[in-house]
């Protein structure tokens, strides 16, 4: 008797499971040393500010590079070089920053792995939805997006067990980390990518870097006046770094801040599913404002609190905050759009969230530096209530909520 076309052998593929690993074992790597990247700069003497724009821009590289490397990947009809190269780029820059200490390398490696990142996410988003129909995709992202989750979990955790036995020897860390990213490697190499499709009938057509930003010109004004809003905000949300730092300038040790990150991201991978199911039934605006309101009281919270009970608690909403707004911003922005317009929406609107990363973090830092994380804390926490009290004036378009 053959066997059902809905069962899991059928819907999570050989090269789902392949892929969904590799973003396991990147993640796994990457996560390992984001929580005590803050602290590892510090320790070697960079100050607050350098550390803002660096995250800034190495988010900034990300975020811009993300459209254009997806709409490479449709005009060349291929996935998998991007998904290699992406992946590969990752996994080199893990141990770049176990050799040399001074700003300029330091850089280089954040910017390869930023840009590795920027590569690959189309591709692999796009190679995901090859193998699936419209009624599994949610199933097979899902799937691939807990994988990815897991090892956000996993690598913060070995970080606490290694830094447990040897206080601040970062620099075997680093090296400890390439190993993930070269499994990461090895699995990339292992993926079959279906028969390419025929490149595009523009396939000649010369893709400009900051060409995405033309939508912007014929979008509509509901859109426009949505992304404004969500571009404000993300002006102020600065990196995580700095929710790390406060918790590390509190006194805390170098492993209850990756213990307390590793918390949060335990909180945010197990509610991001059922809040998107509340979502789909109440909203999605309504569940981004609980989601930004949250928000606010985690930034007032870090501005006022220094210890570890309270930096519990107000993760336990930063986690609430992430699950109700990750993912929900976008599908609220596709919702504001024609069906046909909705990459180039979200394209553009995550190019100007990158920008404003940028800017976000080394804001951040320079309040920090100028005038101390309270200021810097407030300052986040006021405009997200101005941004509040604008997004609720916005009025909905035909297409909202379904």
């Amino acid at each position: 008797m053959p066997a059902p076309t809905n069962s899991p052998q059928k819907i999570i593929t050989r090269t789902i499971w392949i892929l969904s690993l590799v973003s396991l074992f990147t993640d796994m790597a990457s996560e390992m040393l984001y929580p005590i990247m803050p602290v590892f700069l510090q320790h070697i003497g960079f100050s607050v500010v350098f550390i803002g724009i660096l995250e800034g821009l190495a988010e900034a590289i990300a975020g811009l590079s993300k459209p254009y490397f997806g709409k490479k990947s449709d005009q060349l009809g291929r996935r998998l070089p991007f998904v290699q190269v992406g992946y590969s780029l990752s996994a080199i820059s893990k141990p770049m920053m176990a050799f040399f200490f001074n700003p300029i390398w330091i850089f280089m490696a954040r910017t390869f792995d930023r840009f590795g990142k920027g590569i690959r996410s189309g591709a692999r988003d796009a190679l995901l939805s090859d193998e699936c129909n419209k009624e599994t995709k949610g199933r097979v992202f899902g799937f691939h997006r807990s994988m990815d989750t897991f090892g956000a979990v996993l690598g913060p955790l070995i970080a606490l067990i290694y830094l447990y036995y040897r206080p601040y020897d970062y620099r075997n860390l680093f090296l400890i980390a390439f190993l993930p990213g070269v499994a990461a490697i090895f699995l990339s190499w292992l993926i079959k990518e279906k028969k390419p499709g025929p490149p595009r009938q523009n396939s000649n057509e010369k893709i400009q870097f900051w060409g995405f930003f033309s939508y912007w010109k014929k979008a509509n004004q509901p859109y426009k006046k949505l992304i404004f809003g969500l571009i404000l905000f993300a002006l102020f949300n600065s990196s995580d770094v700095f929710l790390l730092l406060k918790m590390k300038e509190s006194g805390l040790t170098d492993t209850s801040v990756i213990a307390l990150y590793i918390f949060y991201n335990l909180i945010f991978a197990v509610l991001a599913y059922p809040i998107g199911l509340i979502a789909d039934r109440i909203g999605l605006k309504k569940i981004f404002f609980i989601g930004l309101l949250l928000f606010v009281f985690v930034y007032i919270g870090f501005a006022f609190f220094n210890n570890i009970i309270a930096f519990i608690c107000l993760l336990t909403l930063y986690g609430i905050y992430a699950a109700a707004t990750d993912g929900i911003g976008k599908a609220w922005i596709s919702n504001m759009v024609p069906t046909t317009e909705t990459a180039s929406a979200i394209g553009t609107f995550t190019g100007m969230q990158s920008i404003a990363a940028l800017f976000a973090s080394s804001i951040c830092g320079i309040l920090w530096y100028q005038f101390g994380s309270m200021t810097s804390f407030l300052s986040t926490a006021i405009i997200s209530i101005v941004v509040l009290f604008y997004l609720s004036r916005i009025k909905h378009s035909t297409a909202d909520f379904h």
